[in-house]
C-alpha cells in the first residue's frame, strides 16, 4: 500500500471505532477526550487544555465548569505558582472513564463474537503489528512539535 492509502484506511478504522464502540450517552466525544487527558497528563491550564484538545479557550471554559457541575473536574492552585489555576479530573471523574472503557470493551467483545475464528486471528494480528508502530508515530508526532499531533 502507498503512504496515502494507509492514511485513509488508518482514519477509517479510527473512525469507525470511534463511532461504533464508544458510548454517545451523555457525554460527548470532546468531553471525555478532555477528562482522558486529564487523567492521562495531570492538571493543566485551561488556556494549554483548549489548545490540546483543538477548542477555543471560551468553549473550553465552559466545558470544564460543565463538568465541575457535574463532579467530574475540579481546579486546583499550581504547586509551583499559587497564582495559577489548573484543571485536574476528579476521582468520580475517572470512575466514569473506567466506565466508559468497560463499556467499550465489552462492545468490542460483543462485535467481535460475530467474527470466526479465523477472523479475530487475523484482526489479532494486524493490530498487534499496527499498534506499537501507530504508537511510535504518535509520539514521534509529539517530539517533533507537529501542530497537528493530537493525543485523544
Amino acid at each position: 500500500m502507498e503512504p496515502e492509502e494507509i492514511a485513509q484506511a488508518l482514519a477509517e478504522v479510527a473512525g469507525v471505532v470511534v463511532r461504533n464502540l464508544n458510548s454517545r450517552r451523555g457525554m460527548s466525544f470532546t468531553t471525555a477526550s478532555t477528562l482522558g487527558r486529564l487523567e492521562r497528563e495531570g492538571p493543566v491550564r485551561l488556556t494549554a487544555l483548549a489548545a490540546a484538545e483543538g477548542v477555543a479557550q471560551p468553549s473550553m471554559t465552559q466545558l470544564v465548569q460543565r463538568l465541575e457541575n457535574q463532579g467530574l473536574a475540579t481546579r486546583i492552585s499550581d504547586p509551583d505558582d499559587g497564582r495559577v489555576t489548573l484543571v485536574a479530573v476528579t476521582e468520580a471523574g475517572r470512575e466514569v472513564l473506567a466506565e466508559r472503557r468497560r463499556e467499550r470493551d465489552a462492545r468490542a467483545v460483543r462485535l467481535m463474537d460475530r467474527l470466526s475464528e479465523e477472523e479475530r486471528q487475523a484482526l489479532g494480528t494486524a493490530l498487534a503489528t499496527a499498534l506499537p508502530i501507530v504508537r511510535r508515530l504518535a509520539q514521534e508526532a509529539a517530539r517533533s512539535g507537529d501542530p497537528q499531533h493530537d493525543t485523544h
